[in-house]
């Protein structure tokens, strides 16, 4: 069972290791009332998770893996093209009252 009242310093450890798993919302899940109050009031754990989160970054930098944006780009693309597409192929009628309308067909007989 978490530990209820830590002090900034175990919050601040318990933030580092949260930071470096991934896992932030589990840590800010595991506050307590008054360690949330205690953290917003408290100038000295921000500045200290400033530092953690550049720490954190240096240390990651080079496992940092940056997305490629070309196949996202290229999906969006063709996203928009079929939606073009079906947009000029199906013209939607405005209807007033929302029921269905039916036509009726004349049969044209040929003369003999």
């Amino acid at each position: 069972m978490a530990d209820t009242n830590r002090k900034i310093q175990e919050l601040l450890s318990d933030y580092a290791g949260a930071l470096r798993d991934g896992c932030l919302p589990v840590f800010l899940k595991s506050l307590t009332r008054e360690e949330g109050k205690e953290l917003s009031s408290s100038k000295e754990f921000w500045e200290a998770a400033e530092v953690v989160r550049v720490l954190n970054g240096v240390g990651f930098a080079d496992k940092a893996a940056i997305a490629e944006a070309g196949l996202f780009a290229s999906r969006v693309d063709a996203n928009i093209a079929s939606r073009l597409k079906r947009a000029k192929s199906s013209p939607r009628v405005k209807r007033t009252n929302g029921a269905r309308t039916m036509t009726k067909t004349r049969k044209v007989e040929k003369p003999i």
